[in-house]
């Protein structure tokens, strides 16, 4: 019995031995055309191939984790709309005077109905869904269009980057013709683009500008609790803990971080204790606002002066787009169940409680917060007030400099110092320049307008501003990428719209009162982040009509002039096509080629974070035996831009890999050539350092076709993916074990020439406007970015070049 068994078991092990090796070679015949056509590996490298399954925020987490992202979610987002309570009825009530009753009602209709429909229904419940990968905010909503259409003004897209794991996406489908008619519309008109772009930086200015205006309300509506200080004396220690907090930056909000959740939620509960006891205390009457009549007839009862009165009341909001802003840091269950759960009852609670104390002292509406305070607890809420504000502060200031961070590597704002402060989120980083720049903005304009009245006339116009845009984009979203019902659609778009419309409109009417100010914040970072984005724009075309051909690199090859010296040269270039211009400079001025030169093209991804398996994309330049190659490196707006020595050792580890990936194509294609019979070996083709893959594991490997007549794109070839693995058996007659050996020693050469040394050569281009161009475009062009240019970082501080190791070669650009 044990022989037959035996016999049985051997008998099929051989069919199914067989079975898996006619399956594998009916796979590799079919894959016969496209390795025939294979004329070079066009690709990211081995690793790159495999896929990244570490998604964004969206992704589903055990609950433990999501109450506690909940938990500190309270410290970082809601300190702004938190202390919205300290000065929302005392800007409504400009004359602080009340004639009615029943406006209080009125008013706390308003600010009711305002919070459940903008941050609880629009925010938590829509706009939180419209993240990049997990990261929320304006250049977020951009990015994510960006990928679905290509509406950037820079033409450096690639089809290879539609390969990373970030940037996957469901195309529109055919059998919804309106996303695709939109989508087309958008790309093929330039008016869209440059509208699109401009409503970002605009969005982006009104954020930058919060990070102004919130230090200067939240901090002085706190002080302003010591009633016995004169006006004066409270705008000198406002100045005061402002510059304290701006000098603070530099070690980091982590460093604080700890307390910032506790604290905030300290200030929750004193805020929704003292509003149910106020309520309960003196009229618990003010419920009956939860009537939207009340609202109705607060604006029949005073016509146009209620409508002016909605600037105070929209600061009950103000902070709201910290939600989404800082969406990167938690995931979308953790903001909706902190807002739910803990922020939306306790300001409910808060308003409530004011409301009910105006109406027994209606003449404390100056003060309302520190006046219905009980007395036991004024000075513990007072000093918690304080550390509210403070934190309040804190979240927007950081929130700046994660938004000029992204709009550095989208190339829309001149290049400064950016210091990452946290090793545990990428995304905290702090911009010395831009600080100190804020901390002056933040003296004068607290030492200029005194009270919180005056500076509320100027941050509704930016709260609301940033609120429209988002709206407007969300809907352009909903459009093209959720392609929803369009009733749907166009309930969201009238609604809000609507709402936010009627705000604007009410603190626009208050801009000679104050409200000029974002609108001035906002021209000045527009213009500075509009021109530094046309001149990067510009110089990346003249680049392209500018290119190297191959004909120059090949008579180069053959120059006996040239010489080669050991070492690794990288010439840095943002052209991700072809040869730069300034490459034919260099060897005009320094007649000799490293042994291995490299072309580097820094390249920013509309995606968030860009897997480090993912990052290099090599090509060879021809011809093969010079050693010339081509790299683009990929980040996303958040990712970190590595050390010289992490970024050498990661590129020449990459370009080995590459080097010894392309000798297995290479051996596969000669194998084919040879019409030898296909067999099992040759999938093992794909290896990891030098030793044939054996696990059931797929790779995917991208490959260059050879170009067609009509390209339909810029780049030089088309990608495609082909899924090899797979699991091998001991039939080894002719398996590949090691690359081949040309690629070995390629690989070697490599090694060699980085031990000699890797040297850096910057092109410094002098960016000039043409001589018939206009007059405004020589302004712009010849004085406003040259001015720019000077006195903001230079490329090799960005990039962190040694200066020891860098060669410098200038060139003039005419645009």
């Amino acid at each position: 019995m044990d022989e037959e068994e035996m016999e049985r078991r051997e008998a099929a092990t051989d069919e199914g031995t067989d079975t898996a090796i006619e399956a594998d070679e009916n796979k590799l015949k079919e894959r016969k055309v496209s390795w025939a056509k294979l004329r070079r590996v066009d690709s990211l490298n081995l690793e790159a191939g495999r896929v990244s399954t570490a998604g964004g925020h969206t992704s589903q987490v055990d609950w433990r984790r999501t109450l506690n992202l909940a938990f500190q979610s309270i410290g970082v987002v809601y300190g702004d709309i938190g202390t919205s309570p300290l000065y929302v009825f005392s800007s409504t009530f400009t004359d602080h005077k009340i004639e009615n009753t029943d406006d209080i009602l009125g008013v706390l209709s308003l600010v009711i109905y305002t919070i459940v429909l903008v941050p609880l229904l629009k925010y938590v419940l829509i706009v939180l869904r419209a993240n990049d990968n997990g990261d929320g905010g304006t250049f977020a909503l951009y990015s994510l269009i960006c990928r679905y259409a290509r509406v950037s003004l820079i033409p450096n897209d690639q089809p290879e980057d539609r390969q990373l794991s970030n940037y996957k996406l469901d195309t529109p489908s055919n059998q919804l013709r309106r996303a695709q008619k939109i989508k087309e519309k958008l790309e093929n008109s330039r008016t869209s683009k440059i509208v699109l772009f401009i409503v970002t930086i605009l969005g982006t200015s009104m954020v930058i500008g919060d990070g102004v205006l919130t230090p200067c309300i939240s901090v002085l509506s706190a002080v302003s609790g010591i009633s016995s200080l004169g006006k004066d004396a409270i705008v000198g220690i406002s100045v005061a803990i402002l510059i304290l907090l701006f000098s603070a930056q530099r070690f980091g909000t982590d460093k604080v971080g700890i307390a910032f959740a506790p604290v905030i939620l300290l200030w929750f509960t004193f805020i929704s204790g003292i509003g149910l006891y106020n309520l309960f205390k003196y009229n618990v009457g003010v419920l009956r606002a939860f009537n939207p009549k009340y609202a109705v007839d607060y604006f029949k009862r005073n016509g146009k002066k209620g409508w002016i009165s909605l600037g105070g009341v929209v600061l009950c909001i103000t902070g709201t787009e910290a939600m989404f802003a800082d969406l990167g840091h938690f995931n979308i269950l953790a903001i909706q169940i902190s807002f739910s759960g803990i922020v939306f009852p306790a300001l409910l609670a808060a308003y409530s409680g004011q409301a009910a104390y105006l109406t027994k002292f209606p003449g404390e509406v100056e003060n309302t917060f520190y006046s219905s305070i009980p007395d036991p607890l004024y000075w513990p809420t007072f000093v918690v007030a304080v550390a509210a504000a403070i934190i309040a502060s804190q979240a927007m200031i950081s929130g700046a400099f994660a938004i000029i961070s992204q709009s550095l590597s989208l190339g829309c704002f001149p290049r400064v110092k950016v210091v990452h402060t946290s090793a545990k989120y990428e995304g905290q980083v702090y911009i010395p320049e831009v600080n100190y720049l804020l901390m002056v903005a933040c003296v004068i304009v607290c030492v200029g307008f005194k009270t919180t009245e005056k500076i509320g006339n100027a941050y509704g116009i930016a709260v609301v501003a940033v609120m429209v845009i988002t709206t407007c984009m969300v809907t352009l979203i909903m459009l093209v990428i959720w392609k929803t019902s369009i009733w749907w659609i166009a309930l969201f778009l009238v609604v809000f719209s609507s709402i936010e419309v009627v705000y604007l409109s009410s603190v626009l009417y208050k801009f000679k009162q104050g409200g000029f100010l974002p609108l001035a914040f906002s021209f000045v970072l527009m213009a500075v982040m509009g021109i530094w984005h046309y001149v990067h724009k510009e110089r990346y075309m003249f680049e392209l009509r500018n290119k190297v051909s191959s004909d120059y690199i090949k008579d180069l090859a053959a120059n006996p002039h040239i010489n080669r010296v050991p070492g690794i040269g990288l010439l840095y270039s943002e052209l991700v096509q072809g040869i730069p211009p300034i490459f034919p400079h260099f060897i005009a001025n320094v007649p000799s080629i490293h042994s291995v030169l490299v072309f580097v093209s820094i390249k920013n991804i509309p995606i968030s974070k860009v897997a480090l398996e993912e990052r290099f994309l090599f090509r060879h330049v021809e011809p093969r035996d010079y050693r010339m190659f081509r790299c683009v490196v990929r980040y996303g707006y958040k990712d970190v831009i590595e050390g010289s020595k992490e970024f050498e050792r990661q590129l020449v580890e990459n370009l080995k890999e590459f080097i010894r990936h392309e000798g297995y194509i290479s051996e596969a294609r000669a194998v084919e050539q040879m019409a030898e019979p296909v067999n099992l070996q040759h999938s093992t083709i794909l290896v990891k350092d030098g030793k044939a893959g054996r696990s059931g594991r797929s790779s995917t490997v991208h490959m260059e076709e050879v170009p067609q007549q009509n390209p339909p794109r810029v780049s030089s070839g088309s990608i495609q993916s082909i899924h090899v693995g797979g699991k091998s058996t001991n039939s080894s007659s002719r398996m590949v074990t090691g690359p081949i050996q040309g690629a070995e020693e390629e690989m070697q050469i490599v090694q060699t020439a980085k031990e000699k040394g890797v040297v850096y050569l910057l092109g410094e281009a002098e960016v000039v406007a043409e001589e018939k161009s206009s007059l405004f475009k020589q302004i712009v062009v010849n004085y406003a970015y040259s001015f720019l240019r000077k006195n903001c970082r230079q490329g090799e501080k960005v990039l962190e070049i040694p200066r020891t190791r860098l060669l410098r070669v200038g060139m003039t650009y005419e645009i």
